[in-house]
Parts: structure tokens; sequence; C-alpha cells
């Protein structure tokens, strides 16, 4: 497959409509001081996200009518928080939880 300059225009400007979205804002909210119900309710949005994440991940839905735990997530899940909270780095969590989930898959 032969590259055109036409394609790399295509690229280079789906890369700005998806990179400008998500700069703009930051670049208004540097020089303007928010109040503290923004920052407080902001402060929650990642603990939302994260917790939609792992709880889809959690159920299975697919499986029926009747949703259930998805077992080999759910063994995985529990260490894996379990070293986030006493570790509080998200780079040991993320190791574990990977060479967990490996080794639950290969088990199982």
């Amino acid at each position: 497959m032969t590259t055109t300059a036409s394609m790399v225009w295509l690229i280079i400007g789906c890369a700005l409509v998806t990179w400008l979205p998500r700069v703009i804002p930051f670049i208004f909210v540097r020089t303007v001081k928010l109040p503290d119900v923004v920052m407080k309710w902001l402060s929650f949005i990642p603990v939302c996200i994260l917790s939609a994440l792992v709880i889809e991940n959690l159920l299975d839905t697919e499986s029926g009518k009747i949703v259930s735990l998805d077992w080999p997530v759910f063994i995985t899940f529990v260490p894996t928080l379990i070293i986030a909270l006493v570790t509080k780095s998200l780079s040991i969590t993320v190791v574990a939880g990977v060479i967990m989930m490996a080794t639950v898959r290969f088990f199982m």
C-alpha cells in the first residue's frame, strides 16, 4: 500500500481533530482560578471513571440474562486492589495485576 499526500493530510487532520478538543480546555483553564466547589467536583471524575471501568469488567453480562461475576477477573481484582492500597504505586499495581491475570488465565 502506497502512501499519498492526501492520506498524510488526512492523518494529520484526524490527529488535530482528536488532539485539539482535549488540549483547548486545559489552555483556557490554566489561567482561570476555578471555584473550590468546581475543583472538588472535578476531583471525583478520575475515581468515577476508574470505578466504572473496573465494575464493567467484574460483571459478566454475556453469558445470559443473569448478571454474574467474572470469576477470573474477580480473583485477580482482589489482590491487585490490596497491592494498590498498600503500595500506592501505579506501576507496581499494573505490573502485579498483569502478572496475576496471566497466571489466573494460565491455570483456568
